[in-house]
């Protein structure tokens, strides 16, 4: 049993912001296939529908997306989000994005009544004009975002951090000087693609974000740096697909990992992750999770 600002994880794996989180049923569907938490699409102030396509290409090497961040509103994902708390016997982590601070609170208070076990703030996405990164590669809009909904919620506040500024050390410690819980790292790269048989870019938005494989050394090195700097937990996401890889993440400092893009290959994912973790642990004899967490920090 896991335990991350005051949440119990059977394992310590958990559906990434963003994937088959869009319904209540889907949440559950990924909770019984042995999640240890799950995380909802992020949702936001007003209906959105996002970019045109095409909005998601598969590269081989990982996935290049620019969805932007389509969602109902929260008014009408309060049941979609109680199905989820209700059904899936899971942690659910509510993802919340914004423009400003009163749009933030507005979402975390109007989804409060479904009672999520946290909230994650999405300040990070690379492709949504005027939300996410636009926010988050401000460190003074992240404290004071995070303030805000902190004062707002009886909940604990993650902060999904983007790695697409100078230093992401320097955002984690804003989200932390907020008063963080934890903060998620890392959300995806900004990248594109291009048809050189027409000269025009595939997706529909231009560019977006880049997940799966080709991101796990970047984000090994961002949580790697967060944990050396920050008191709080990280929670570590960006090309995990095995349970070598989430090894791997937690050894540079992660307390859990997410799992997005490794779904597309099937959901038993997480109950391949989590019990290849438990089998690791056992045969190395470390007493529990906890114990591989920032190692890599030891061996200079």
């Amino acid at each position: 049993m896991n335990k991350i600002t005051g949440i119990e994880l059977d394992n310590p794996t958990i559906l990434a912001a963003g994937i088959m989180g869009t319904t209540g049923a889907s949440l559950v569907r990924v909770a019984k296939e042995g999640a240890g938490a799950v995380v909802t699409k992020s949702i936001g102030p007003e209906p959105k529908e996002g970019h045109k396509n095409p909005s998601m290409i598969d590269l081989g090497y990982g996935f290049l997306n620019a969805m932007g961040l389509p969602n109902p509103s929260y008014p009408d994902f309060k049941d979609e989000l109680a199905i989820a708390k209700n059904e899936s016997n899971v942690p659910v982590i509510a993802s919340i994005f914004g423009g400003t601070e009163d749009e933030f609170v507005d979402v975390a208070i109007g989804l409060m009544d479904s009672e999520p076990d946290a909230f994650e703030l999405n300040v990070s996405c690379p492709h949504a004009k005027g939300y996410g990164a636009s926010v988050g590669s401000n460190p003074d809009a992240v404290e004071s975002i995070t303030v805000a909904v902190k004062d707002a919620v009886d909940a604990p506040v993650w902060v999904k951090l983007t790695p697409n500024v100078t230093d992401i050390v320097i955002i984690g410690e804003a989200a932390q000087r907020g008063g963080a819980d934890a903060v998620v790292g890392i959300n995806t790269v900004k990248g594109m693609a291009i048809d050189i048989n027409s000269g025009y870019p595939i997706l529909g938005n231009r560019f977006g974000g880049l997940s799966g494989h080709a991101v796990k050394p970047v984000a090994l090195k961002c949580v790697y740096d967060l944990y050396a700097s920050l008191d709080i937990p990280i929670i570590g996401v960006g090309g995990v697909y095995t349970w070598q890889d989430a090894i791997e993440m937690m050894m540079a400092g992660a307390s859990a990992v997410q799992v997005g893009s490794a779904v597309y290959e099937g959901l038993e994912v997480f109950s391949s992750i989590s019990s290849g973790i438990k089998s690791f642990i056992n045969e190395n004899d470390y007493k529990y999770v906890g114990d591989i967490v920032g190692i890599a920090h030891e061996r200079i």
